[in-house]
């Protein structure tokens, strides 16, 4: 059975047994005779073997594709090559048969994302985002979606990279996705199930996004009001009870309406185009679906000017008072996830902390930004610098002395903005 890609030339088992040990790494086989070597290294020392055994982990897992993909030919793509892989990776059956899939998937669909594999840039984990993201696309549309891809994946965490590839995914066959949600929809249930340990799993499964996050924020906010020093409970067991008293005796929390925020365009919110929006801490919704949240009897629309070359929010329409740019909202619906390189937790749960501009004394703190709880802590961790540029980009520095930097989001028609990483210049 051919392959929209060959498989590249391997060579015999003997000859690469050969070669690994000719070219086995210095610091391998230093760190294997002097187990001290790691100690008597710098951080940024320490960072950079972190960073590159990462890179080597990933070309010999693309290897391991293909020799997986050449094995699911031979067999004829029948299940049993899936039992194969288990046994010979000692893992599940089911976990065997995803790798399987995932590596036909990279060889014969996404032969880009397979390439920065080779690279060292995008490891199995973080493309099976992308293969399990294209799994429904036609073979037209996922050569799009591999090539919208190849510059927007490398140095993005899976969150991150599962997002774009769905986001990729919606915008090349949006009536796909849109029919692909409305299946989802069609099957969702509420499930029950009970482990051995006398406590019990209750979920709802494909409920409709916005009432979800809504029915979260609001678990959430009535726990978090329950937070008092005395409270011995954690805040995610005050989730769950929360919860639960909401299903038995509705007394579980404040009845308020919950917000959640939908980043939209203007020409999809008018039908003009079919570009996915973003749902604030959840990532692309297919536009049918965002049209449905946006129709709402509830919903309330606030106009978000936009830069239009960066995407950058830089105005948001006021209500019932003047809106200081400063102003608590504005910078939620601006920075619309926690700044933390990274972390997608939404705006409206997190604190924002006023940060020092770039240049000034550290106690020149007077940005504010938006940070989760977590990442508000490691803020004030030795060694740990936070810094905000004139255009709202936030530099990161690690104790290592690596900067990561991230901009503001901009709406989806935007210049595509990754997280950065440098080394920091030494002095």
């Amino acid at each position: 059975m051919a392959h929209s890609q060959p498989l590249r030339k391997l060579v015999s088992s003997t000859d690469l047994q050969q070669d690994h040990d000719d070219k086995l790494p210095f610091m391998l086989r230093t760190v294997r005779t002097d187990p001290d070597t790691l100690q008597r290294m710098k951080d940024e020392q320490v960072v950079d073997l972190i960073r590159d055994t990462d890179a080597e982990i990933s070309k010999l897992q693309a290897l391991q594709l293909r020799a997986i993909a050449d094995l699911s030919v031979r067999r004829r793509r029948a299940p049993s090559a899936a039992s194969e892989v288990a046994l010979a990776l000692s893992v599940t059956e089911h976990r065997a048969g995803a790798i399987v899939a995932a590596a036909n998937a990279l060889i014969a669909r996404l032969p880009r994302m397979l390439n920065l594999m080779d690279d060292g840039r995008l490891d199995l984990y973080r493309a099976m985002k992308v293969t399990d993201a294209t799994a429904w696309l036609s073979g037209d549309h996922v050569r799009v979606v591999d090539a919208t891809l190849e510059d927007r994946v490398a140095g993005r965490n899976a969150t991150q990279v599962r997002r774009a590839a769905a986001y990729a995914a919606a915008k090349a066959d949006p009536d796909g996705a849109a029919q692909r949600t409305e299946q989802k929809l069609m099957e969702r249930r509420l499930v029950l199930h009970h482990q051995d340990t006398g406590v019990t799993h209750l979920s709802v499964n494909n409920a409709p996004t916005e009432k979800a996050t809504a029915a979260f924020v609001r678990i959430d906010r009535a726990a978090r009001a329950l937070k008092t020093p005395d409270e011995s409970r954690t805040l995610d067991q005050l989730r769950a009870d929360v919860a639960m008293d909401l299903l038995l005796s509705g007394a579980g929390g404040p009845s308020e309406r919950s917000e959640v925020f939908l980043h939209i365009d203007l020409a999809t919110y008018l039908g003009l185009n079919d570009f996915p929006a973003t749902l604030a801490g959840r990532g692309p919704v297919a536009a049918s679906v965002a049209r449905r949240i946006v129709s709402g009897s509830d919903t309330t629309l606030r106009r978000v000017l936009t830069d239009s070359r960066t995407g950058q929010v830089t105005e948001l329409s006021p209500t019932h008072y003047p809106l200081d740019p400063a102003h608590d909202e504005f910078i939620r619906v601006r920075d619309r996830e926690c700044r933390q390189p990274g972390c997608t937790r939404p705006a409206q749960t997190c604190g924002i902390e006023a940060t020092r501009a770039q240049g000034e004394a550290e106690e020149a703190t007077n940005r504010p930004v938006t940070y989760c709880s977590r990442h508000r802590k490691l803020k004030g961790q030795p060694g740990w610098d936070y810094e905000v540029t004139d255009d709202g980009t936030v530099n990161v520095e690690t104790p290592a002395g690596r900067v990561y930097s991230t901009t503001p989001p901009s709406m989806p028609s935007g210049p595509w903005r990754a997280n950065r990483y440098r080394k920091k210049p030494r002095k």
